[in-house]
């Protein structure tokens, strides 16, 4: 870091990186000259002038065919220039995502005018090219893919559709705050019993069995997942969409707890707090809208369109997946909520109350002298004890940026190779960060002693492995 020269500077200010421009065109759209405006089916901000649009993808097109010449099937990832970074993406054959995102700048006084300093080795590569892939990821969810839109109603709808989800998406993009739990994008698990997990089974089924248009299901405890029916890269996209904006939008009542009035009026059967977070909000006013968001799974191949029904009872969260061709009715919410909700509440008092037993058992935690990533590529499983709380504006970090760089810098390295390895580093004054992996996972430990020596340093990763991850095989 730099620091304000002495004399006429004053404070410095540090700015973080910020989304400058996102665009979204196809070379194939306007390939005579004068029609290059045809190319671009998206950008952001908008009212950028419309030549210089044109020129900057031209730009792109431009460094993307000219680095095939050196490597036909792996085109430009990114670009790096002192003051922005570039990142290209091409989900579908020619239809190419550009992110351009401002370098983080140091502003300093110097005889009292600003002088800005880019930082230019301060964002990861990996790191802001996943939030690319997730962009696209999420708006196929939620729109299927941009070919199906050509077909559905060419350029006009895309267009559309495009505009429509960007607009919003785009702001919830907190550039400042993406780290290496951006490029994993992997789920947290609830830890279970094997007897509390096969009753969550047996509610499953049951509730199947008894709402027969149901495809599929997912089921999430305190936004950890314990149970889904849908393919990992599906549900991987479908969990940050849940986690991140949805059920953070609908904490207020949750915070009300058990005194809230909605259930006090049920008849004779055992209350249930069971709520609908999608589709409607008031089941006894006949004339509720039983809208429901529509999502796209498994696109490669089948290509399903489907209702996502999210309901939720105190901690305890179920999505049913119903075929989209079928219009949920008031009357099947009204169904699904007296058969769901009385079993989910007692459920999630279940889960609660074996959770806490467990919790006792394992005895108290004390705060340990690391912090530590763990990523399973296989199940796409993640546990952080660095990040205090994911909400949708900002992943909250509790080491220092640096400290989160090096974790992205080995990260990247691990990529490169295939063999199982470990990187040790020896980071600022107090810090060691250990990278290990070993077999599809990944772990990485920042620990807090200032006078360790590397041996020291192995032993307390040793002691982590055998005490956190005592089922899991880490070669050595």
């Amino acid at each position: 870091m730099a620091t304000a020269a002495a004399g006429g500077a004053g404070q410095e200010k540090q700015l973080a990186p910020t989304l400058l421009s996102f665009f979204i065109y196809n070379p194939k759209l306007g390939p005579k000259e004068g029609e290059e405006e045809k190319k671009i089916l998206f950008y952001h901000p908008n009212e950028v002038e419309k030549n210089e649009k044109i020129r900057n993808v031209g730009l792109c097109e431009a460094i993307i065919q000219f680095t095939r010449t050196f490597s036909p099937t792996k085109p430009a990832k990114s670009l790096h220039t002192q003051k922005n970074r570039q990142f290209f993406h091409e989900p579908e054959e020619n239809f190419w995502m550009v992110m351009v995102v401002r370098n983080p700048i140091i502003e300093k006084h110097k005889d009292g005018k600003p002088v800005y300093e880019y930082q230019e080795e301060e964002l990861l590569d990996k790191v802001y090219s996943s939030v690319l892939q997730q962009c696209y990821s999420m708006y196929k969810l939620f729109n299927g893919t941009f070919l199906r839109a050509m077909e559905d109603g060419g350029v006009k709808v895309l267009k559309e559709r495009l505009e429509k989800f960007f607009h919003r998406y785009l702001q919830t993009l907190h550039l400042q705050s993406c780290d290496l739990l951006d490029v994993f994008c992997g789920i947290s698990f609830f830890p279970l019993d094997k007897m509390t997990y096969l009753k969550i089974q047996s509610f499953i089924n049951r509730m199947e069995e008894s709402l027969n248009i149901v495809k599929y299901t997912a089921f999430l405890y305190n936004d950890q997942l314990i149970w889904s029916g849908l393919e990992q890269d599906d549900m991987r996209i479908l969990y940050k969409y849940l986690t991140t904006s949805l059920f953070p939008r609908h904490m207020e009542p949750e915070l009300a707890g058990r005194d809230s009035p909605i259930r006090a009026e049920m008849p004779g059967n055992l209350q249930h707090y069971g709520r609908f977070l999608t589709g409607p909000l008031n089941l006894n006013d006949p004339e509720a809208k039983c809208r429901f968001p529509k999502i796209f799974v498994n696109t490669d191949d089948t290509y399903e369109e489907l209702h996502l029904i999210v309901y939720k009872a105190m901690s305890a969260a179920v999505c049913f997946m119903i075929d989209a061709s079928i219009p949920p009715t008031l009357e099947f919410c009204r169904k699904l909520d007296s058969i769901v909700g009385p079993q989910l509440t007692v459920l999630a008092s279940d889960i609660c109350e074996q959770y806490n037993i467990n919790k006792r058992i394992s005895g108290a935690e004390k705060e340990p002298q690391f912090k530590f990533i763990y990523f399973n590529h296989m199940n796409l499983a993640e546990k952080s004890t660095i990040h205090m709380r994911k909400t949708p504006s900002v992943s909250l970090a509790s080491v220092h940026p640096d400290l989160m760089k090096i974790l992205g810098d080995i990260n990247s390295d691990f990529s490169r190779v295939d063999e199982d390895e470990e990187i040790i580093v020896k980071a600022m004054s107090d810090y060691w960060v250990v990278g290990k992996k070993s077999d599809q996972r990944e772990l990485y430990v920042i620990l807090n002693q200032k006078n360790a020596n590397l041996i020291e340093v192995n032993e307390e990763v040793k002691k982590l492995c055998a005490t956190q991850f005592n089922n899991i095989f880490f070669l050595d």
